[in-house]
């Protein structure tokens, strides 16, 4: 599904977002290495392990994940455990993951069982009903600092990560995607975010821009109106543009704002981040981009 409502982040580019590692504890034998006081094994047992969210529990009362929903994203839904945090000043962490409809990201820190999730960051794209509620309320309980646990059943993992006023979330151990990354040359990346900083806009409906680096040197694609063509050079995380030639069609106000945006963008050098199938630019005044491998869904 597209999205044209307009975003605002807390964090500058949250394309390819993946959580720190937080902890839990681990029934059975693996609760813990000998000598470490368990810290070992209840770190490593949430750990780059993709949890789906299950439920959330406010004030006693459980809701599920909406799957019936059609315009979710439930195959989407997931949060991954990975250790790092982000440049200071910056909201949001390396953290991430969705529950179907915005990215999220935070910064997680790991005492034992005790996991402390701070500077929290997502999207803020209208959502279904249902959906914006479920997020709304998983966010809710997704920062301040909570108890992990890990129990395991039938060869599944269940985490539970609790506050002290009792509210909760419920994830599940889900299976691991192992597709491949895209090439950053040869792949069509369609751009679905603007962003300004520590701000990001959706752009808006109707208009569509991607591109296309070569292997040659040369970018190609469409700003969202006008057709462009122009050289490219990737070396050392940084993409160096030069000039653009564009065709000459005119455009209604909102696809020209989107074109003059990129033009901006898409000249002289900018660093670039690739990661689950997303790539960000940025150039040195903080404009940037986030982009999907692959077309625009109709």
């Amino acid at each position: 599904m597209k999205r044209t409502t307009h975003a605002k982040y807390t964090a500058a580019a949250l394309t390819g977002m993946a959580l720190l590692a937080a902890c839990g504890t681990e029934s059975g034998s693996d609760s813990g290495a000998v000598g470490d006081g368990g810290k070992t094994k209840k770190d490593a047992a949430i750990a780059d392990t993709r949890w789906v969210p299950q439920r959330v529990t406010v004030d006693g009362r459980e809701y599920a994940l909406p799957t019936d929903v059609k315009e979710f994203r439930v195959d989407e839904a997931h949060i991954v455990f990975k250790p790092g945090t982000t440049e200071p000043g910056m909201g949001g962490g390396r953290s991430g993951g969705t529950v179907g409809c915005n990215g999220f990201g935070a910064d997680v820190t790991v005492d034992g069982d005790t996991v402390r999730i701070t500077d929290l960051g997502s999207t803020a794209m209208g959502c279904p009903g249902p959906v914006q509620k479920f997020e709304e309320r998983f966010l809710s309980v997704f920062t301040g600092t909570l108890e992990a646990d890990v129990q395991g059943r039938d060869g599944t993992r269940t985490l539970t990560l609790t506050r002290g006023d009792g509210d909760s979330i419920t994830l599940k151990e889900g299976p691991v995607k192992n597709e491949p990354e895209p090439a950053l040359t040869g792949t069509e990346w369609t751009v679905d975010t603007l962003t300004q900083g520590k701000t990001a806009e959706s752009l808006p409906k109707g208009v569509e821009v991607h591109f296309t680096l070569a292997e040659d040197g040369t970018v190609s694609g469409s700003l969202g109106c006008n057709k462009f063509r122009g050289e490219a050079t990737v070396k050392d995380g940084v993409i160096d543009f030069g000039r653009l030639s564009t065709t000459r069609m005119l455009c209604e106000g909102p696809a020209m704002k989107t074109e003059r945006a990129m033009i901006d963008i898409l000249s002289g050098k900018v660093s670039y981040q690739q990661k689950d199938r997303t790539l960000t630019l940025t150039n040195p005044p903080g404009q940037g981009l986030i982009a999907k491998a692959g077309a625009a869904e109709k």
